[in-house]
């Protein structure tokens, strides 16, 4: 605990975003950051709640009040230390996660909250800065071999950890580089691309073998792979879109989100899209289905592209201001949220579901909407009945469906595998990560549905254990 009364005396102090007019001009993060001292001043917050609720809601378990106390008393060799033990990447988490820790604070409850995430990300950049974060080259190297197919978050979580543990690991990735999600999915805005690739740096440096723009299945036969590996795991994350079949799908000027997302990225990164590859938001009215985080991903793109106007439309009803009684502290908050990029400039609309895409010449030009309602049966379920008379027409050149993600992909290397799904389509695997098939693992969203990085980051943690044990019996 850093000062017994911190939070009395200290009030809670976020770093904020650099202005609107600024930011939209281009892709450099949105986050800014605060001076040293008034850092400390926020981690002197965390107070002495007897119960750290915010460790119960971390899904890997950090030690928050633990690295706050460390923080505050200035000792960053050890603040850095406590926050590796659980994160293996907190530069990431810092900048990226929803935070459900800061939900579960006790000051929370005052809507009070410690800047745990923003405490988290200011650990590591300074660690980085002093050198304290580093190459970890295990002494000695057991002989056997392991690879991990996909490097998001999940798979450079399994990676790093068993290389270090003195497997001799290749991460193969489909891309050109590796990064999975966090480079290709997450706009640049939110996660420079500088950060993931001072990571890959270190963790080469600590002997992984990373080979990119190979794809397993492919490139390299499922029978090579099982011949040639001692284990392997499965981290290709939850990629195969949901979409939505209404009249007019077919029309040109409508692409699933990550599509949208990924060309932006891989654009900054310096490769060139022309004609109608391109998929731009400039002078364009854009549509975006799906209120979630990549829907609001969507939002902020196309707003730096240069979009005439930009409408997210959810279909889900609007939630609360604040928490209603049957959604309590300490849980994840069921409440209105609003992100960097939908204070730019988005017309956010609620309780509406897509009809129809209107074409002209075959290309997307309007999208017909009803809104929706819904109701509540004594079972609990619900259920959704159209309004009659509300059709919308919405002015639409360019329309990006982000409606999350069903499963991963199955033809190619896991059908080729003979793996075996869950009722959702995941990789079926049971409580130590195995699948059906002898030495292969599977970890983050491809076997538990698309979800958060910290999240993917604790499976790959669990994959991790489980295979080293796995291989030490071996």
């Amino acid at each position: 605990m850093g000062d017994p009364r911190g939070f009395i005396k200290v009030k809670r102090k976020n770093a904020g975003n650099r202005p609107v007019d600024e930011r939209i001009q281009d892709f450099s993060e949105v986050e800014q950051t605060l001076n040293t001292e008034d850092r400390i001043l926020q981690a002197s917050r965390c107070m002495d709640c007897g119960i750290p609720f915010c460790h119960w809601a971390c899904p890997i378990n950090s030690r928050i009040p633990e690295w706050q106390d460390a923080l505050f008393r200035k000792n960053l060799d050890e603040a850095i230390e406590i926050l590796q033990l659980t994160n293996d990447f907190p530069e990431f988490t810092g900048r990226v996660c929803p935070a459900p820790c800061e939900k579960s604070c006790v000051l929370a409850i005052h809507e009070e909250a410690v800047t745990i995430r923003e405490n988290e990300v200011a650990i590591a950049e300074r660690s980085f800065e002093a050198g304290l974060i580093k190459p970890r080259v295990p002494k000695k190297r057991t002989g056997k071999k392991v690879a991990v197919i996909g490097s998001g978050p999940a798979g450079l979580t399994v990676a790093s950890r068993l290389n270090r543990l003195g497997h001799k690991v290749t991460l193969f990735e489909k891309d050109e580089k590796a990064g999975g999600l966090l480079r290709f999915g997450i706009p640049d805005f939110k996660l420079n691309k500088t950060v993931i690739d001072r990571r890959l740096k270190i963790m080469k440096e600590e002997g992984l073998t990373i080979k990119t723009k190979v794809n397993v299945g492919t490139d390299i036969s499922n029978e090579e792979l099982l011949k040639n590996y001692d284990a392997i795991c499965l981290a290709v994350g939850a990629m195969q879109p949901r979409d939505i079949k209404v009249p007019g799908r077919d029309s040109e000027g409508i692409y699933f989100a990550m599509d949208y997302l990924t060309q932006q990225n891989k654009i900054i990164a310096g490769k060139n899209f022309s004609g109608k590859k391109r998929i731009s938001a400039k002078n364009k009215h854009v549509i975006v289905i799906g209120g979630g985080d990549t829907g609001s991903d969507c939002v902020g793109t196309a707003i730096r592209q240069g979009a005439k106007s930009v409408k997210q439309i959810e279909i889900l009803p609007k939630p609360p201001e604040s928490r209603t009684e049957n959604n309590p502290w300490p849980f994840w908050p069921e409440t209105l949220r609003t992100s960097s990029s939908q204070e730019e400039g988005c017309e956010r609309i609620w309780s509406t579901n897509t009809k129809k895409f209107i074409c002209k010449n075959g290309t997307v030009n309007q999208i017909e909407t009803v809104e929706v309602q819904w109701t509540q049966n004594d079972e609990g379920a619900w259920s959704m009945e159209e309004v009659p008379g509300s059709i919308e027409i919405h002015k639409a050149d360019l329309v990006l469906l982000a409606l999350g993600f069903t499963q991963p992909v199955h033809e190619g290397l896991l059908d080729g595998l003979g793996i075996e799904y869950d009722e959702r389509g995941n990789i079926l695997t049971n409580s130590e990560l195995a699948t059906n098939k002898a030495k292969v693992f599977a970890a983050g969203d491809a076997a538990s549905g698309a979800s958060l990085v910290v999240r993917a980051i604790a499976s790959g943690q669990q994959a991790a254990e489980a295979i080293h044990f796995y291989l030490s019996k071996e």
